[in-house]
């Protein structure tokens, strides 16, 4: 498969603080991917490195072939990377309805009507609450909003940052099996930082460990979760 995004030698700080250490990898168009690793390797700063939020940078980023890193986040956006951030980052005072359309204010193609219709199908529950508060549903809820909203900007790759945390087994197997969906039905390219190990894997099919900073191991689900040292750390076996 062609690769549609390309990390290449990146580094990443916050100020004069280090986090991001010579990261490669990729993600081929259409694909999934997890990027694993503990707590402080540099999970969620190198989804912000991709989208340039809040992080100085060193290296090549490429979407499609083309280099963004010195691009403006919303131009990263409009190109096609949506991003479900860490703690799900819904407008809590404001509807469903309206977090929904927030998703497409870049957009100026006249299909929106559609497309909550379509990321409804996907998300029915949704449909039910679309005048609602969005900070009066469920965590579970606020995860499914969370990701139509990005959905609604129509991106070519959604970057999804932990997206199981906090919620019951039983809303997390709901939600993958929806990313599943989405990834065959609209050949959508995910790259998704998770902290169950064991739930990415059966997800995706290319796995990158970071271990402080850098990448440590990559390769198949099935050869990550065959070296002895990620069952003991990352599964529990």
């Amino acid at each position: 498969m062609t690769a549609l995004l390309e990390l290449a030698a990146v580094d990443a700080s916050y100020g004069t603080t280090a986090v991001l250490r010579g990261v490669s990898l990729e993600v081929a168009d259409g694909g999934m991917v997890a990027l694993l690793g503990a707590n402080g390797a540099g999970k969620t700063t190198t989804l912000r490195a991709i989208c340039n939020m809040t992080v100085k940078t060193r290296g090549a980023i490429r979407f499609a072939g083309q280099r963004i890193e010195g691009l403006a986040t919303e131009d990263i956006v409009r190109l096609g990377i949506g991003h479900v951030p860490e703690g799900r980052g819904t407008f809590l005072s404001l509807t469903v309805d309206e977090n929904l359309r927030l998703g497409s204010l870049m957009r100026r193609d006249g299909k929106i009507a559609g497309d909550v219709a379509r990321i409804c199908g996907y998300f029915p529950v949704l449909r039910d609450r679309m005048s609602q508060q969005a900070g009066t549903l469920s965590g579970g809820e606020q995860q499914m909003l969370a990701i139509a909203r990005a959905l609604m900007s129509r991106p070519r790759l959604l970057l999804l940052d932990e997206p199981s945390f906090g919620l019951a087994p039983v809303l997390v197997q709901e939600i993958f099996r929806i990313l599943r969906v989405i990834n065959k039905e609209e050949k959508m390219s995910m790259l998704l930082v998770e902290q169950n190990a064991r739930l990415a894997l059966d997800l995706v099919g290319q796995v990158f460990l970071l271990e402080t900073g850098r990448v440590v191991a990559s390769g198949p689900p099935q050869q990550i979760a065959a070296d002895e040292t990620v069952r003991r750390a990352y599964l529990g076996q």
